[in-house]
């Protein structure tokens, strides 16, 4: 198996930015979705955002307008950029993929090993 690397986490202030990369070995990153997760202490992980290889984008309604998810097919790396911050963004982020089998009618998803981003004055 391969693994995702995902990097970009830290302290900002509320109201500020910060960008998320996550990279993938070429061999699962071509024909693939990939997504960010996140989790905060005490709650479920949540799906934060989705974009397809067709670079089709998804957002969940709490990041929606703020969030911006992008891919870059020619490094094989996803990214999330992040504007407007609040405090109740502040979770450790998983970078995902969804490899398709379609002809095993089997998906297996990599994921990254998290990042922490918080959000605090």
């Amino acid at each position: 198996q391969v693994a995702l690397v995902e990097s970009g986490g830290g302290l900002v202030q509320p109201g500020g930015s910060l960008t998320l990369s996550c990279q993938a070995p070429e061999s699962i990153y071509s024909g693939n979705a990939m997504a960010w997760f996140r989790q905060a202490p005490g709650e479920e992980r949540e799906l934060v955002a989705r974009i397809l290889s067709t670079h089709i984008t998804e957002y969940s309604e709490s990041v929606k307008g703020r969030f911006t998810i992008s891919r870059d097919d020619a490094k094989n790396t996803m990214y999330l950029q992040m504007n407007s911050l609040k405090p109740e963004d502040t979770a450790v982020y998983y970078c995902n993929l969804r490899k398709i089998r379609p002809l095993m009618a089997q998906a297996f998803d990599y994921w990254g090993q998290g990042t922490q981003v918080t959000v605090s004055s």
